[in-house]
Parts: C-alpha cells; sequence; structure tokens
C-alpha cells in the first residue's frame, strides 16, 4: 500500500499513504525486560488511540504476550505457510538495536517490497535506530498520518492511480486522529539498498533456500540482504582461496583471488558493521554502491573495493582450498551447508526503481527507513551525528567519551 514520493529539496523520500496503515508488524529484542514493558506501552497505545489498527507479531512472540492483552493480536505460522509478512503488513516497527532492524529486514529476504519501517533505538549501539522510545507517541502519529490528502490552496493532489482506480480516497482519513498536521509533516524516508544474492553449485545450478528463507510464497529465487553476504573459514585453521569475478556470467573477468580468512560483499548500510571492522570505507547509504573487503588477507597490498551497485560480482571457491568448506553467512544468518569447491556465490545491488511509466512515483526496492523529523537535513545530520557521537569517528586518544 505504501507510496514513497520524492521530494524536491534533498534525497529523501515523502511517505504518502493512500489511507491509514491497517497492519502493522512489531519487531522486538528477544529476552529483555525493558524491550518487553515498553512494547506492552506501545501497543496499547496504538490499540487505543489507533483502534482500526491490527497488530502482527512473530509468532513466539505473540504467543508470549496474548495473556498480557485485552484484545486480538495477529500471526503468521513460521513453517509451510503459503502467506507470509510481505502480504499483509503496511508497517514495520521495530525496539530494539540495530540486530533487531536486520533481522526485520530478514523477514523480507525474499520480498521484492518492503514496507516502511519505523525504529526505535533500544540496544546497545543503535546506529541505525532513528528515534528514542520516549518519542513513540509522536513518530507513530507522524507515520500514520503521513500524506493525508491536502486541504490547503496550492498544495499538490497526491493520489495514485493503478490506471483505472483512484487509490488515494480522501474519506477514509475524515476521522483519523492527528491529520490536522497535513502535508508539511509528511515522513521523510531514507531508502536503504539491499543486495541480491544467488547460491549456485559447481555446475551453475541454482540451489534451492534454506530455513529460516525456505517458504512457499517467496517472490524471488534470490535473497535480499540490508548489510552483507561473509565467506568465511570458519573454524578450520587454513586460508580461503576465493576468486572475485566482475560481470555477468559466462562474460566475467576475473579480478584477483582473495587468499584470506574471508571476503564481505557489503552495501552502505554494513560498510559500519563487519566491513568497517575488517578495514572497509564508510559510505553513505544514499550512495549506490557495493564494498569489496577482504578480511585479514595474506597480501598487504589488497586493499577494499567500492564499486556501483548495478556491477555483478561473483565469489568462486577454488580447488587450492585445503579446507572441506567454506561459510557462507547472510545478514548474519549462517547457511547450514558451506561452500565446496568450484560453488559460487552471485551477487549484485538491488535494483530500486520506479515501476511503470516514466514519471510515476511508486517505489519498488530497497528498505524504507524512516528519519526522525527535526532540521531540513535530518538524513545528513542523523548519519553524521552517528558517525561522531556512536562510533565516535576520528575521536582523539586519550579524550574522555
Amino acid at each position: 500500500m505504501k507510496t514513497a514520493i520524492e521530494t524536491s529539496h534533498h534525497d529523501l523520500l515523502a511517505l504518502r499513504w493512500p489511507a491509514p496503515p491497517r497492519n502493522i508488524l512489531f519487531v522486538r529484542k528477544d529476552d529483555d525486560d525493558q524491550v518487553r514493558q515498553a512494547l506492552l506501552e506501545y501497543i496499547h497505545h496504538i490499540k487505543t488511540d489507533y483502534p482500526e489498527t491490527n497488530l502482527i507479531f512473530e509468532q513466539h512472540v505473540a504467543e508470549q504476550l496474548h495473556e498480557s492483552l485485552n484484545f486480538p493480536v495477529y500471526t503468521i505460522s513460521e513453517s509451510g505457510s503459503n502467506v507470509s509478512y510481505h502480504d499483509k503488513a503496511d508497517l514495520t516497527t521495530t525496539l530494539g538495536g540495530d540486530g533487531t532492524i536486520l533481522h526485520a529486514a530478514s523477514l523480507f529476504a525474499t520480498a521484492t517490497s518492503v514496507p516502511p519501517i519505523l525504529s526505535f533505538s533500544m540496544g546497545t549501539l543503535g546506529f541505525l535506530g532513528e528515534w528514542k522510545f520516549k518519542d513513540y507517541k509522536r513518530a507513530f502519529r507522524e507515520v500514520y498520518v503521513s500524506g493525508h490528502p491536502p486541504t490547503l490552496p496550492g498544495t499538490v493532489d497526491t493520489s495514485i492511480t493503478d490506471g483505472e482506480n483512484v487509490l488515494s480516497n480522501t474519506s477514509v482519513w475524515n476521522n483519523v486522529k492527528g491529520k490536522s498536521m497535513g502535508t508539511s509533516r509528511s515522513s521523510r524516508v531514507l531508502m536503504r539498498n539491499r543486495l541480491r544474492i544467488g547460491i549456485y553449485n559447481a555446475a551453475g545450478d541454482r540451489l534451492p533456500h534454506e530455513s529460516p528463507f525456505a517458504d512457499p510464497s517467496n517472490e524471488c529465487e534470490d535473497i535480499f540482504a540490508l548489510n552483507e553476504v561473509l565467506l568465511h573459514r570458519g573454524r578450520l585453521p587454513h586460508l580461503a582461496h576465493i576468486t572475485i569475478l566482475i560481470g555477468t556470467p559466462p562474460h566475467q573477468r576475473i579480478l584477483t583471488t582473495a587468499i584470506a580468512d574471508g571476503f564481505l560483499v557489503s552495501t552502505p548500510t554494513g560498510s559500519t558493521a563487519y566491513s568497517l571492522s575488517s578495514g572497509g570505507a564508510i559510505v553513505h547509504p544514499l550512495v549506490s554502491s557495493l564494498l569489496l573487503t577482504p578480511i585479514c588477507p595474506r597480501s598487504l597490498s589488497f586493499r577494499p573495493l567500492v564499486l556501483p551497485a548495478n556491477t555483478p560480482v561473483t565469489l568462486r571457491i577454488e580447488a587450492e582450498n585445503r579446507g572441506k568448506e567454506i561459510e557462507v553467512s547472510i545478514d548474519g544468518v549462517r547457511r547450514k551447508e558451506g561452500l565446496k569447491v568450484g560453488m559460487e556465490v552471485r551477487v549484485v545491488g538491488e535494483e530500486v526503481r520506479t515501476p511503470g511509466a516514466p514519471g510515476a512515483r511508486d517505489w519498488r526496492g530497497g528498505v524504507p527507513s524512516i528519519v526522525r523529523s527535526g532540521g531540513a537535513r535530518d538524513g545528513e545530520d542523523h548519519w553524521v551525528g552517528g558517525l561522531n557521537g556512536l562510533l565516535k569517528f576520528n575521536y582523539p586518544f586519550g579524550e574522555d567519551g
């Protein structure tokens, strides 16, 4: 149901709902009493002030919470279902740290469209989390009414059509609490690019998904990652031999063979994660790119690279590998079966586009991350503030943090 419309004065997008969001998916940090109490407070507020909403949880969370609630909540079976979160959720909201956001994104790892994510920082670091939980009422209200049809002279009609029907209906907003905020308070969205990942055997045949990505409702044969894909030697003592090829098979060129503990292909969002710890560059999330980062390479001249996001990259396991398998992890989720000699991981940046006719404003691809409201340069300021305040970028030694 979401529609993101590009704003005219910066690179962020403005969220426009054709109707108020009905189905809200909640993802929380597990095994944390503070987060659990915050979640209960949050959902009671939403159900009280926005009674038309449906609250969706992961199955294990719903089982833990249902006795504490006096209203119904919904979940989706975690196995064997032909319905998935991307079929139902209009909005995702997270309570936790960066790992919670990655987990929420992984619920849509085989979906080509991801609902906007409203994140509250309640974890250890919180570099990706935009909002403090104390602001949850204002944050949710701004998102909920974002794109209420304009009623002032001189504003632009944001109704969307599918070729026959107008999808935005003014009447559905008549009783919405907070609609007087108007279009000037539309929530702003930072579109985070993902990686598109396929795993192939030595014969060039695509391998099927493993759990948790295997599901009858999958939209796509590939897996999408918000942070990175990692190849690593694991517990084996021998360095991995991984050949990096650039281009679309079979028209590829060999870039190099990495002899290292492992190798990362990351998004700009993932540039501040494992890639940064391995010496990779920090890249702004609005830069459409891929990062290639070796992990402890044998050659001291092997430097990290930054490539255009639409560059196909293949990582092939070479016969020189002395270990039995190379471990593969996608956004921290380790594949049960590793890669053997001749197997490949093929990676390219996900295309973020406007489908249909030129000038269409309905976006597909990426992870729409709702940024905190405030000044005119919010997206940039939050990122810079995170580098300085959380990552202590270029922080002098010997000074108190």
